[in-house]
């Protein structure tokens, strides 16, 4: 075929637009394959990316660190999600959808089984940002093959699943790693993932074919490089504000210089964007942004992502230390809510296509609000039934947000920007998740600090609440768009 793949009905690069016209309307056994093994490959990285989180107070004791401190072992590994995502539309062009794999698994299981004999805290660090490099590539080779080899009759179908997987299996971080904790060293959390990750590697080494072509792309080494000041220093800044040393005093100079080199650096990259456009060579099309409903979502999932991720680490952190439960059980009490987020995600997804966002969103946003009120209002003796019962409430809302917000954003883009829009929600995502994390764990430990635990959690998820307040303003804000081409079927 000589159709150019740089310019495919999906907007991403080495996924061409050829293979599109004549899919059958029954997948073949190679496609199915192909999408399986991704599929259980995404399933792993993506039940590493939470495995952390039950685990941080038992590192705190054996690595010798503190809260602000430990919590860079899910910020680092977001923050590099948020530096190589905008990267992986040249990696899938430049490279065959073989070698995409090999590289992502290959990064995921070195990262691995470095951070099952890591030495220290900083060697372990090392190793997370080495497995988040390999996850960051592999979602959106998934997502990209899905397009590809997908029949549109079959599509939704397709990525319900996916829905279910990748919302089931961060549900199970917890849980998993609980049950590990309870017998185990933290480090056979690795353990455990390392011979599926290898078995993954090698399955995908034996089956998997190529996608598409390969073409001669140039990357903006500029941009890439900037994203690291931008995205780190506003991250680290925001960890460190009234953190640790100048927790009484008010921030730090430190806090207050990468807050500045973030914003800076930020500004820089937008600017270098909107340069290159002219070019045609953006790493990120910011042109997307000129849709209006592209830009609600993005605001929203930022907002829905800060509150989740900052949740997601306050709440083991309260079982654990005021709730003295254990691991096992944090785990098992975090699993409900997860569950109903990822079983919920198909039904959802169906409900949408009915009614469209607005009422799904507003409905999200404001259970989302009530859980993180009524978090704030927990103390020492607070039921252990009614916690695991506001985080079923808090999922889902969020499992509400999610879904529409995410389509109604992507879907009124043309084919051109489809790629580009879904980096910039990607990317956005995981730098509001890692911000979310970084300011909420900060006041934790600064009220910790001079009024105790329970005062410090209380602060923490109030902050929360006030933040999760904007998005019952932005759901409110939420249309129903049409997609713009073929690209969209279905929505």
């Amino acid at each position: 075929m000589s159709t150019k793949v740089s310019s495919d009905a999906h907007g991403e690069p080495v996924q061409a637009a050829e293979a599109q016209p004549s899919a059958p309307v029954k997948m073949s056994r190679e496609s199915v394959t192909i999408i399986a093994t991704l599929l259980v490959a995404t399933f792993v990285v993506i039940l590493n990316e939470t495995i952390m989180n039950v685990a941080l107070q038992r590192l705190m004791v054996d690595l010798g660190v503190d809260a602000p401190t430990v919590q860079w072992l899910s910020t680092g590994f977001m923050l590099t999600m948020a530096v190589v995502i905008p990267t992986t539309g040249f990696i899938l062009q430049s490279l065959s959808t073989r070698a995409v794999f090999m590289l992502a698994m290959g990064l995921f299981a070195g990262g691995t089984a470095l951070a099952a004999v890591a030495p220290g805290f900083e060697v372990l660090l090392l190793a997370r940002i080495i497995q988040a490099g390999g996850t960051a590539i592999m979602l959106p080779l998934l997502m990209t093959t899905i397009l590809t080899l997908v029949p549109l009759a079959k599509r939704g179908a397709v990525m319900g699943n996916v829905s279910i997987a990748i919302s089931v299996a961060p549900a199970m971080g917890p849980t998993v790693s609980g049950l590990i904790l309870e017998h185990f060293t933290w480090r056979f959390m690795f353990v455990f993932v390392l011979p599926v990750a290898l078995a993954a590697l090698a399955i995908g080494a034996k089956y998997l074919t190529n996608i598409g072509e390969t073409e001669k792309t140039k990357l903006d080494y500029f941009s890439v490089l900037l994203t690291v000041p931008a995205f780190g220093g506003l991250v680290y800044g925001l960890s460190q504000i009234g953190g640790g040393h100048g927790g009484q005093s008010g921030p730090s100079p430190v806090a207050i210089g990468a807050l500045v080199i973030g914003v800076a650096s930020l500004a820089v990259f937008v600017l270098r964007q909107l340069r290159l456009q002219k070019a045609e060579a953006p790493l990120l099309d910011l042109r997307a942004f000129n849709f209006r409903m592209f830009t609600v979502s993005v605001l929203l999932m930022v907002v829905a992502m800060m509150a989740l991720f900052g949740g997601v680490i306050l709440l083991p952190l309260y079982l654990q230390e005021i709730r003295g439960l254990g691991s096992l059980e944090t785990g098992l009490a975090l699993l409900p809510g997860g569950l109903a987020m990822g079983l919920l995600g198909p039904f959802i997804g169906r409900l949408f296509d009915k009614v469209g966002p607005l009422p799904l969103t507003v409905t999200g946003s404001v259970l989302m609000v009530l859980a993180l009120w009524q978090f704030s209002m927990l103390d020492a003796g607070t039921a252990v039934w009614w916690i695991v019962s506001l985080h079923v409430v808090l999922s889902f809302g969020l499992a509400l947000l999610f879904t529409p917000a995410f389509t109604t954003g992507l879907n009124p883009l043309p084919p051109h920007l489809y790629s580009h829009g879904s980096a910039i929600m990607s990317t956005t995502q995981q730098v509001a998740g890692a911000a979310g994390t970084a300011l909420l764990v900060s006041i934790f430990a600064v009220v910790s600090a001079s009024s105790g635990i329970v005062a410090g959690m209380s602060a923490a998820f109030l902050t929360a609440t006030v933040v999760a307040l904007a998005a019952v303003v932005l759901s409110a804000m939420m249309r129903k768009t049409e997609g713009a081409g073929p690209a969209h079927g279905g929505h």
